[in-house]
């Protein structure tokens, strides 16, 4: 992977079983700049998970973590953010922010981010 791509992992979370907790962690793996947002603050491997919605610089991909309902009061930060891209991963899946994102020129990319960088198509 010779591109880095700054993350923010919505949804995050401190719990090690979490699959937003796995996704820090390995983004970092692939040395891949994360930010991070999630219920609680926190940290995961001196990730600071942010409870606010904060202007994070950058953001290439957005990869989300809550269900669909939960999505609902990021969709206008999350477009503020302009990533290229937001990842839809297992359980997120939402037709309706799909439009919202595409309107705003943001890709939509529904799959899992953890195989996507195990396979090297993050």
């Amino acid at each position: 992977m010779s591109t880095t791509k700054k993350t923010l992992v919505m949804g995050a979370s401190t719990a090690p079983d979490r699959y937003a907790n796995k996704a820090i962690k390995m983004l970092q793996q692939y040395n891949q700049p994360v930010v991070a947002i999630g219920k609680k603050e926190g940290n995961v491997d001196g990730i600071t998970i942010e409870k606010e919605q904060v202007p994070f610089e950058g953001v290439d991909t957005v990869t989300l973590y809550l269900n669909p309902v939960r999505q609902k009061p990021y969709y206008n930060y999350i477009i503020s953010l302009q990533p290229k891209r937001v990842v839809f991963n297992p359980g997120t899946e939402n037709p309706e922010f799909y439009k919202l994102l595409q309107e705003n020129n943001i890709m939509v990319d529904v799959g899992c981010t953890l195989v996507m960088l195990t396979t090297n198509q993050y």
